[in-house]
């Protein structure tokens, strides 16, 4: 039977040289789960904008062994078959910090953001934080952790989990209504396949309030501009103005 593996990491930052100094995960096996949390050491200093979002300081780290020697890596890397699903909230991210652990997941992959994208589209937001207040989870959550012996502290890798645990639920009910007698873990691993096209008026830059199919009208040499110049575009965000440019 398949296991699910409900992961969220911790770094010293979003950049290519950082690492990881958190790694924590649910195993949810039938009605079993196990949790696995551990902090990490690195060469690589922790940035102030990272222990800002997460509190880590140089100091909960010392002396703790690498990444790839914690037992959360190893037992990570047991569980690395295609009978399992990993599920993580913004995979990208994860999964390129883990790339540089030399981890590359065998697992059927569901990114619950980029399902969320697909299944709550109508949202502002897409954030793991706003979902957690924005469907009350946190008013369930401290019972949830009780329950297995986790501490609930927002921007935690752990905390994070559990939040995605309860928010993997609330997707699930979407899933069903949206596509009833559907597999809901198919067809969130395909819906995390299907690039989603941007609709909605952009928050930044130069065009800011216009949509992309409005600005191609207006400017179609700004689009291009976006992509050659903007690296913290994601992959919807690109796959949306590409579509735009040649539609």
């Amino acid at each position: 039977m398949a296991k699910y593996i409900l992961l969220d990491t911790e770094t010293t930052g979003a950049g290519d040289d950082d690492r990881i100094i958190q790694l924590g995960y649910m195993v949810l096996d039938g009605k079993n789960v196990e949790v696995y949390n551990e902090m990490c050491s690195t060469e690589v200093a922790i940035s102030y904008g990272a222990m800002e979002v997460h509190g880590i300081t140089p100091e909960m780290i010392e002396g703790k062994p690498s990444c790839r020697e914690t037992s959360a890596f190893q037992k990570l890397c047991e569980l690395n078959t295609s009978d399992n699903v990993l599920i993580i909230h913004n995979a990208p991210f994860d999964l390129g910090m883990l790339t540089k652990e030399n981890f590359s997941s065998q697992m059927r992959l569901i990114d619950t953001l980029r399902c969320a994208r697909h299944l709550f589209d109508e949202e502002e937001s897409h954030r793991l934080q706003y979902f957690r207040y924005r469907l009350g989870l946190y008013k369930i959550e401290q019972d949830e952790a009780e329950s297995l012996g986790i501490e609930v502290k927002a921007h935690d890798a752990i905390g994070d989990v559990l939040v995605l645990k309860l928010f993997l639920t609330e997707l699930r009910k979407r899933l069903q209504e949206r596509y009833e007698g559907a597999n809901p873990i198919d067809k969130m691993v395909e819906l995390t396949k299907t690039p989603v096209f941007y609709t909605r008026a952009l928050k930044f830059g130069k065009y800011k309030g216009k949509t992309l199919t409005e600005i191609a009208d207006m400017d179609k040499g700004y689009l291009n501009w976006m992509l050659g110049n903007m690296d913290s575009l994601d992959e919807d965000m690109r796959y949306s103005i590409e579509r735009v440019l040649t539609s």
